[in-house]
């Protein structure tokens, strides 16, 4: 009587007062936005630094680094408190964080902007970044124990999936107008000042009246990094974390030399190369409601094999496109571009919605950060494992700024390595079948 009197009262809490959805919803669309920025500092590097699409992929991934250690900070949320918090000082720091290193770029002239200065930059970014991430990604995991918080059932994780969709639907549209009115450095300054806002909404909102689940003895770092060991030796998520990450891992993607093909040879205006990124936005956005709503009843493992297949056709499009397959069938280059290029870069990121479900569904209570910490900071891992892969591949097939003869090919290796993870599905838990081989056993 007890527990349903006090769940009831925890309902009533997050529909009257919780802001639980307005922390999370505002600080997902500002990760997403980053777009806007990002889109900047892409065309500041080709139009104003004059790097190679080699240099250009290798920043774009180099930037990412602090991503990787996703799971220090997840360790450090889950232990350390301030002023008995533990999650919104971490989202109050890398905003803050984000903000500082986005105005900096702005506010620096031109002449005094190197590319070492502006990595620098943006690994400060990026670490700011991935704390309100850990942080962010914890609170969507302990509002999963909630029953009322429809975290369980994928609703939360849809939300803020959606939320972040938005932003970068927004993002992308404005940047790419942003960029052609005015400057590539007007982005970093909006971005700057909204990542600012961040920082001051965060800073007046109280952790406990967000419903998390309280606990009352907070163990130290030594304790969560032997429960998050203890944590990854499980079957169930060893394996699965090991196919997400390896599924991205063997794809040496060709961003860079995409970008260059498309503003260099084939000469697509910037506003063009935004929309064409909000139409991926777009269909994040679709994704998040579509799986919401119909999808989360799949088993994950059935669902995020489609998803790679469908990552491998269309990568084969791509080539087709670069061939110019499409143009002789009289679709314009400008119009593949504007809706399939962006929602092939998004398409990579698709199944990580339905995987962060299922994580937070085998995580044991006391663990959400330090776990969900690990499983980011192990794709960001892949991605960057992709992006350096992708460097070493175009130098393979002899893509240069000037050369993209051997872009098909390196375009029809990309689509083969998309297929390997196939191979190796049955790593991903499938809660059916495991009670299957129960019952078998019985």
């Amino acid at each position: 009587m007890e527990t349903m009197s006090s769940d009831h009262h925890v309902g009533e809490s997050h529909g009257r007062s919780n802001p639980i959805r307005w922390l999370l919803g505002f600080g997902f669309f500002v990760q997403g936005f980053r777009g806007f920025a990002w889109l900047g500092a892409n065309f500041f590097l080709t139009d104003e630094l004059r790097v190679n699409p080699s240099v250009l992929q290798l920043l774009q991934n180099s930037a990412n680094l602090p991503m990787v250690a996703k799971p220090i900070y997840g360790v450090v949320s889950d232990a350390v408190y301030f002023f008995g918090q533990h999650r919104i000082p971490y989202i109050a720091i890398g905003a803050l964080l984000q903000a500082i290193s986005w105005l900096a770029i702005a506010f620096l002239s031109r002449s005094n902007v190197s590319i070492l200065a502006l990595s620098v930059y943006l690994l400060l970014s990026n670490l700011g970044a991935s704390l309100v991430e850990v942080a962010n990604d914890a609170i969507v995991a302990e509002a999963g124990k909630r029953k009322s918080s429809g975290a369980e059932s994928g609703e939360l994780p849809s939300f803020v999936w959606m939320a972040s969709s938005l932003g970068g639907i927004l993002g992308n549209l404005l940047g790419g107008i942003a960029i052609k009115m005015f400057s590539a450095q007007s982005t970093f300054l909006v971005f700057g000042i909204l990542a600012l806002l961040q920082f001051l909404v965060t800073i007046n909102i109280r952790e406990r009246s967000l419903d998390l689940p309280v606990n009352s003895s907070p163990a130290g770092i030594r304790k969560h990094i032997s429960d998050l060991s203890h944590v990854l030796r499980k079957p169930e998520i060893s394996y699965s974390i090991a196919w997400i990450a390896l599924s991205t891992a063997v794809v040496p993607v060709l961003t860079g030399t995409m970008f260059f093909y498309q503003t260099k040879f084939l000469k697509i205006d910037a506003s063009l190369l935004g929309i064409s990124k909000v139409f991926g936005q777009i269909a994040m956005l679709l994704w998040g409601v579509a799986y919401n709503r119909w999808l989360k009843s799949i088993r994950p493992r059935k669902l995020i094999t489609a998803i790679q297949v469908t990552i491998a056709f269309f990568v084969i499009s791509d080539l087709l496109f670069v061939e110019g397959v499409y143009r002789d069938l009289g679709v314009p280059d400008s119009v593949y571009v504007l809706f399939f290029s962006g929602f092939l870069e998004t398409l990579f990121y698709f199944k990580i919605l339905p995987f962060t479900v299922l994580m937070a569904q085998l995580c044991p209570p006391g663990c959400e950060g330090s776990l969900m910490a690990f499983v980011m900071s192990a794709i960001a891992l892949a991605f960057i494992v992709s992006g350096y892969l992708g460097i070493v591949l175009a130098s393979f097939v002899g893509v240069t700024a000037d050369n993209f003869s051997g872009f098909t090919r390196g375009l029809a290796i990309e689509a083969f390595c998309v297929g390997i993870p196939l191979i190796l599905t049955s790593w991903i838990y499938d809660e059916a079948e495991t009670k299957d081989k129960s019952k078998k056993k019985e």
